[in-house]
């Protein structure tokens, strides 16, 4: 028997991904993973149908992905100085109510922000409008740029996602609006209250705009962060180096995952992977729901 393929951060059409849960889990399936870790933008809602269809012999761990903020290195907490970062929480319980208030709140900026990015985008003359674009999302789905990215692709604006965020959704620029996100110490407390861990996701993905410094990480370390995302698409080979090296100063567990989004973004599942040990070793940490096998 061959070494676990381990992908611990996916989406689905929950938020911005392509493919429903349930064929995600089909082409987590096709694709050789053992342990799939479905990872929504702020909601769970596509848990159950996940579960619904595991197959035999796979494995799902059931998170989500936190949108939250650390302060700049300056320490400043003024909007527009905050960093903004994403963590990923594993195996917690979805209705604590702390975490079911925040994942609400999250939406409903994500709502708010689409609406105005459409408009704002709409009165500059792009063909694009609210009902096009909020009829991309299904029922319940949590709210993203990537939705209307797609609609510029299907109104002929641009050829592809990457595309439409390379020149038209990227942050900052003059159609991009901000929405008030969790504190990232708040999400970690949130996350160990309802039994379940937090991990980094992609904390040196320098092309997406500032990333954190040491500081930062070492400080979320001692609120109770359990793990680092090193091995991720958007981390170079000395980012993840240097990630590893912090990882082991501060007992925090190593993952790699691929943050599949299906036909929005080009890198496929299990295009990086989680070491078997290290999962087990965040697995350990949990006292949430399990992890389940199919």
């Amino acid at each position: 028997m061959g070494r676990p393929r381990i992908d611990l951060h996916t989406h689905s059409t929950a938020s911005d991904g392509t493919d429903s849960p349930t064929d995600l889990v089909a082409a987590a399936a096709a694709a050789g993973i053992d342990v799939l870790g479905l990872t929504d933008h702020d909601t769970t809602s596509g848990w159950e149908a996940a579960v619904a269809a595991l197959p035999a012999g796979m494995s799902l761990v059931r998170g989500a992905e936190f949108s939250c903020v650390v302060p700049g290195p300056d320490g400043s907490a003024e909007v527009g100085k905050d960093i903004p970062v994403h963590l990923i929480g594993y195996l917690f319980d979805p209705g604590h109510a702390a975490i079911v208030a925040e994942q609400s709140r999250l939406r409903t900026e994500r709502t708010a922000r689409l609406r105005l990015m459409t408009e704002r985008m709409a009165a500059a003359g792009y063909p694009v409008d609210v009902d096009t674009v909020f009829a991309l999302l299904p029922e319940g789905a949590s709210a993203g740029r990537p939705h209307l990215a797609r609609a510029l692709v299907g109104a002929g604006v641009v050829a592809s996602v990457d595309e439409a965020f390379a020149k038209l959704l990227y942050t900052g620029s003059p159609y991009y609006v901000e929405k008030v996100d969790t504190p990232a110490a708040t999400a970690v407390a949130m996350v160990r209250a309802a039994g379940g861990v937090a991990v980094f996701a992609h904390p040196l993905a320098r092309r997406r705009g500032r990333v954190v410094d040491e500081r930062a990480i070492a400080e979320l370390a001692t609120a109770g962060l359990a793990g680092l995302e090193v091995d991720h698409p958007d981390h170079a080979p000395a980012d993840r180096a240097l990630l590893r090296g912090l990882a082991a100063e501060l007992d925090l567990v190593v993952t790699g995952s691929s943050d599949y989004h299906g036909t929005n973004k080009t890198t496929p599942l299990a295009a990086e992977t989680t070491d078997p040990a290290q999962f087990e070793a965040l697995v350990d940490r949990t006292a949430g729901v399990e992890v389940l096998a199919g």
